[in-house]
């Protein structure tokens, strides 16, 4: 299946430049374009006069060119920083609009690690990019080497499907070992409630439940299928860690914001941990465009 283009939000930070150069190494492995954008605050809005504002924007994007285009001559090819995108906007409105121009299907970002404090106050660009945009954005932690691992993690909902599509895919690009994880957590305890089930009989049911929902949609052959027990956040982690990961995919599952605020997704926890490069899979987005994908390879097959 080929790939479309792959859109790169930059900036001048070490971290950029890292998500920039393995962006362009996958670009080129996988036969596609590798298009850098960056989003510029718009110094002007706070001026408070109409006057020159417009060659005012045109200075600063010329400027912010400069800069990052600067930051990444020693990593990426001279025509991709030429042909850099840079607009004055929010980062994930601005990322967004270029892959609906580009009709790319993959978001690279670099990683950083923010504080707590940070976070809060909205510091953290590819949470804020994988709260809203409506392809896969991958986070790379430093400047990612081969990609030999990756390991999927999945659970029962509606986001199996088009996570696993993701990882298989990334997998088969690089030639890399597949491994599906899913975590059970116990059964939550109320004071004073009887659990519905026991312990033993819960996860035997929801291990059926994997074999029959989940495990069945794997395609890719040869891929090892594990199950944890625990909480999903530090089994990840921890199994993450211990096989070597180079590349983790995870399926975001589109919760209100507010929610996220209160309790913290999954997706999100691991994405301000970020123990190797992560590929957030936009569930909502990728579910509704399947069965028109579906439809057209039984056409075309």
């Amino acid at each position: 299946m080929s790939w479309q283009p792959i859109v790169v939000g930059v900036d001048a930070s070490p971290e950029a430049a890292g998500a920039a150069g393995f962006a362009c190494r996958m670009a080129r492995v996988a036969g596609t374009s590798c298009h850098l954008v960056h989003a510029a605050r718009d110094a002007s809005a706070s001026v408070g006069v109409e006057e020159g504002v417009d060659e005012l924007r045109r200075g600063l994007i010329d400027q912010e060119h400069v800069n990052v285009a600067a930051a990444l001559k020693d990593v990426v090819p001279r025509e991709l920083t030429d042909e850099m995108t840079v607009r004055l906007g929010r980062t994930p409105v601005v990322l967004r609009e270029a892959v609906a121009d580009l009709g790319a299907e993959l978001v690279v970002l670099g990683g950083k690690h923010h504080s707590a404090w940070d976070r809060w106050l909205g510091g953290s660009t590819s949470l804020n990019v994988a709260r809203t945009t409506d392809v896969p954005v991958l986070v790379a932690a430093g400047a990612p080497p081969t990609i030999r691992r990756v390991l999927v993690a999945v659970d029962q909902s509606g986001a199996a499907r088009p996570t696993l599509r993701t990882a298989e895919r990334c997998a088969h690009l690089f030639g890399a070992e597949l491994r599906a994880l899913s975590v059970l957590e116990p059964l939550p305890v109320t004071p004073g409630v009887t659990p519905p089930y026991e312990t033993g009989e819960y996860y035997a049911m929801s291990e059926e439940l994997l074999e029959r929902d989940v495990w069945s949609l794997i395609r890719t052959s040869g891929v090892e299928r594990i199950v944890r027990y625990g909480m999903a956040v530090e089994t990840i982690l921890r199994e993450a860690t211990e096989w070597g990961t180079d590349l983790l995919v995870v399926g975001s599952h589109g919760k209100g914001w507010a929610k996220r605020m209160l309790v913290g997704s999954v997706t999100e926890r691991l994405l301000n941990h970020l123990p190797t490069s992560l590929v957030v899979v936009p569930t909502a987005a990728a579910a509704a465009r399947e069965p028109a994908a579906v439809q057209l390879a039984g056409a075309t097959g």
